[in-house]
């Protein structure tokens, strides 16, 4: 089972946003000294979202870049702001592994199959959930679309891997979504699993229900020598 530390960015820090507002920051840290910290662990896999890039759609290949490098020789997956197949292959030309799509994706009928086309194998769809729903453009907005469409549309056009975010636990600490994991691993396609995963109890529970991988975020917090005070997840 794959465990991914993520690193979120705003402006320069990697922070922790509470369930995705980024009104509701509940940490933040230097990036080269966070990256450098994540890497010392020697993970198979980094997490890195530009939440600047997802909520405005322009993405910031300068810290992209640098993120990168401070990785090396860790490989990076990428999420945020990007809403087209050349920007997604600009992306993937810096060296990264995969890319993450979420909101240009759903943005009309016949996007997901152009982006499945373009990039194949180095697709990951997102399906970010919150209330059975899916939220677009940094989870500020409605898709129009529910998980069991969303999921059906990604069949139809030959994705492999998913990315599914409980939007609700995203950075509470409490606990991963299993019934909407479960819903998603029944069509068969690969699913990384993020929102509220704490520890290893919860990876194994994620793994239990058919998932191939996790995302960490708060939880990977004390695996490197940092911490959220606990007040702000009350």
């Amino acid at each position: 089972m794959q465990v991914i530390p993520a690193i979120d960015l705003l402006g320069a820090e990697v922070v922790r946003l509470d369930q995705g507002d980024y009104r509701r920051v509940l940490f933040r840290h230097p990036l080269d000294d966070f990256v450098r910290r994540v890497v010392a662990t020697q993970p198979s896999l980094l997490h890195v979202v530009d939440l600047d890039g997802a909520r405005t759609g322009q993405v910031r290949l300068d810290v992209i870049r640098r993120c990168i490098d401070l990785a090396l020789p860790i490989p990076v997956q990428v999420s945020g702001g990007l809403r087209s197949t050349a920007i997604a292959r600009t992306v993937l030309d810096l060296g990264v592994a995969r890319v993450i799509v979420g909101s240009a994706a759903w943005s009309e009928p016949d996007a997901l199959a152009s982006f499945v086309d373009a990039l194949g194998e180095q697709l990951v769809v997102a399906l970010d959930v919150r209330d059975g729903r899916l939220a677009v453009r940094g989870w500020l907005a409605d898709a129009g679309l529910g998980v069991d469409d969303a999921i059906e549309r990604c069949v139809r056009a030959g994705a492999t891997r998913l990315h599914v975010t409980a939007i609700d636990r995203d950075g509470t600490m409490r606990g991963p979504d299993l019934e909407l994991y479960r819903r998603v691993c029944a069509s068969g396609l690969a699913v990384v699993a993020a929102g509220g995963i704490r520890d290893d109890h919860d990876v194994a529970e994620v793994e239990a229900v058919g998932c191939e991988a996790a995302i960490m975020g708060v939880g990977y917090l004390p695996r490197i020598g940092l911490a959220i005070d606990p007040q702000s997840l009350s």
